[in-house]
């Protein structure tokens, strides 16, 4: 909301230095980012930087909503179920596509115009069928509840894996004779079956069916 018009076009503008924000991140994580390196990947000066962007908070709250302002919000249909699941796809797909976005919205949620325009888009979405808007409230957060422990759950395997160097299967050889002997004890009879006669299944169909359960209860819970 501050007034960032200047009389001349400035070599370092909050453009750019939020765009380079996103790719350190993007590239390193969040712990890499500050506003000292942000200054030298920008060959310029930390001073510089604080004429544009007031702090650091302020800095990730614009990377934040830059990001979700990429993703143009799809025009309204005759299905909510449908453009909620769309939207929800489209989120887990951001947020993998930046790992440390998840973390930054569980950590200080954003309140930036995108971030809000997106919020406005789904509560009109949940309106459409419920005239209570806490209703609409809690049904929107529960979905994007669902889509952010989803992410961070696939997030968390893919850092064990950057971390140790294995791949899943590797870690299940490694894990492999220990969990025999589990098995081989009898003592946890359910976690025997599924070891032994569960199928595992994908990030995306773990998500699918979380979601396809959400929306059901959902609706079933908006007829009421």
């Amino acid at each position: 909301m501050r007034d960032r018009t200047t009389k001349t076009r400035p070599v370092v503008t909050e453009e750019k230095i939020v765009r380079t924000a996103i790719a350190i991140a993007d590239a390193e994580g969040l712990d890499a980012l500050s506003m000292r390196r942000l200054a030298a990947e920008m060959d310029s000066g930390t001073t510089s930087l604080y004429r544009h962007v007031a702090s650091k908070d302020e800095l990730f709250e614009l990377m934040v909503d830059t990001i979700i302002g990429e993703e143009p919000l799809p025009e309204p249909g005759d299905d909510w179920r449908a453009e909620l699941a769309q939207l929800a796809r489209r989120q887990r797909a951001l947020l993998l596509l930046h790992p440390w976005l998840a973390q930054q919205i569980t950590r200080h949620p954003a309140l930036g115009p995108h971030v809000i325009a997106r919020a406005d888009h789904q509560l009109g979405i949940v309106s459409r069928v419920t005239g209570d808007p806490t209703l609409a409230t809690m049904v929107v957060d529960t979905i994007n509840t669902h889509v952010l422990g989803a992410v961070s759950a696939e997030l968390a395997e893919l850092e064990v894996q950057r971390r140790t160097g294995m791949t899943e299967n590797e870690w299940r050889d490694w894990v492999g004779a220990y969990v025999r002997q589990v098995v081989e004890s009898g003592r946890y009879p359910h976690f025997n079956r599924r070891v032994l006669e569960a199928d595992d299944q994908d990030p995306t169909t773990r998500f699918e069916f979380g979601l396809e359960c959400l929306l059901t209860g959902i609706e079933a819970a908006l007829r009421q």
